[in-house]
């Protein structure tokens, strides 16, 4: 295998794919980086649950492929000089790096056991702005839980109707939904549950632009394109909750708060709260404002927040974690506080149609 190609790019394609390589595995071929030499050179890492394949523009000059060693190669490319960077692997699978002044030798592994990845059989596919997904996975994927006896509640449900993609995380004691709304055309109907693993790697490779994201729904498998990166993983199996019972059918109390100051009065008062001095933040909504208070072992906390509304004296306890992640995955500067009552569940919804997200925070019994 002998190729050339630019040395940003190569980075940056090892840099992308190298997420997603196993860092230990009884598969040994699992912890480096398969290169494919072909038309064009195309870099993967897999981990039997998530894979990544970069195409890189490559001028090659002989084909074949191997797999090379992950953090050594990864290490010699960033470090070349800026320009173009020569490969080649002999039959014995030693590899010659060159790039200006700079030579290095190594050796790399046949790739003659390293797994394909899978196919995804074509059911249905989707087309929406990269800066909308990123944003969608942003916007949920911090209410996933992270209890793997339960593992559909570990990854982010995705479900289609009519113009509107709707993405949902649930851990049991919150709620996250975000929705996007295609100006276009329908979306084809869909729902599956996407691993938070695969997703948190995606949001890596996504920009914040309007260039497109196409993702495939196969039977077993998800796959999203993005430039040229495709990223291929297993969907979750199980049923997921039915997310809109969860919803209270109204709310007679509706507060309007600005976010940054709202962020701001909890991130005060949660200053003595800790995972070994544990305690649920006390909030008492009244007329144009709310009180909050919180007592630990060790101190004691009180603030206070302008709101817009009359919260009828409501009182009510929540985790302040989890009041913090809702507040600042909201992308508007104002959002709606709904509320039913002391046990009910708080909501954060928008104040306007610009957006469409709602986030739930179910209450913790005060003393």
């Amino acid at each position: 295998m002998k190729f050339t190609c630019e040395k940003l790019s190569l980075s940056n394609a090892i840099s992308i794919v190298s997420r997603t390589v196993s860092p230990k595995s009884s598969l040994t071929f699992l912890e480096g980086i398969y290169l494919s030499a072909g038309e064009d050179l195309t870099l993967t890492g897999y981990n039997l649950e998530t894979g990544i394949t970069v195409r890189v523009e490559a001028k090659v000059r002989e084909g074949g492929e191997c797999v090379m060693p992950t953090r050594m190669f990864a290490d010699i490319i960033r470090k070349m000089p800026d320009e173009a960077v020569s490969i080649e692997v002999d039959e014995n699978y030693r590899v010659k790096i060159s790039g200006g002044v700079s030579t290095f030798q190594l050796m790399a592994t046949a790739a003659d056991e390293y797994p394909q990845l899978p196919a995804v059989e074509e059911e249905s596919a989707v087309r929406l702005p990269q800066k909308a997904l990123r944003e969608l996975i942003s916007g949920t994927i911090f209410a996933v839980s992270d209890d793997s006896a339960n593992a559909i509640y570990t990854g982010c449900l995705v479900e289609t109707e009519g113009d509107a993609l709707t993405m949902v995380a649930i851990d049991g004691y919150r709620m996250a939904k975000r929705t996007f709304h295609n100006e276009d055309s329908d979306f084809p109907p869909m729902s599956f549950v996407a691993p938070s693993a695969a997703l948190r790697e995606l949001e890596k490779i996504l920009s914040d632009s309007e260039e497109p994201v196409h993702f495939t729904l196969g039977k077993k498998h998800i796959s999203f394109s993005v430039d040229k990166a495709t990223l291929i993983c297993r969907l979750l199996d199980g049923k997921f909750a039915e997310w809109r019972r969860f919803l209270p059918a109204s709310s007679p109390i509706r507060l309007v708060a600005n976010v940054a100051e709202l962020t701001a009065t909890i991130e005060r008062v949660g200053l003595i709260v800790s995972e070994k001095y544990k305690s649920p933040v006390r909030c008492l909504f009244a007329k144009d404002g709310a009180e909050f208070r919180t007592v630990t072992t060790i101190a004691s906390a009180k603030d206070g927040c302008r709101l817009a509304g009359d919260g009828k004296d409501t009182e009510i306890g929540f985790s302040c974690r989890y009041m913090l992640e809702a507040l600042r995955a909201v992308p508007t500067e104002e959002v709606a506080i709904e509320l039913s009552g002391g046990l009910s569940p708080i909501l954060l919804t928008p104040c306007s149609d610009e957006v469409d997200f709602t986030y739930l925070i179910q209450p913790v019994r005060l003393n």
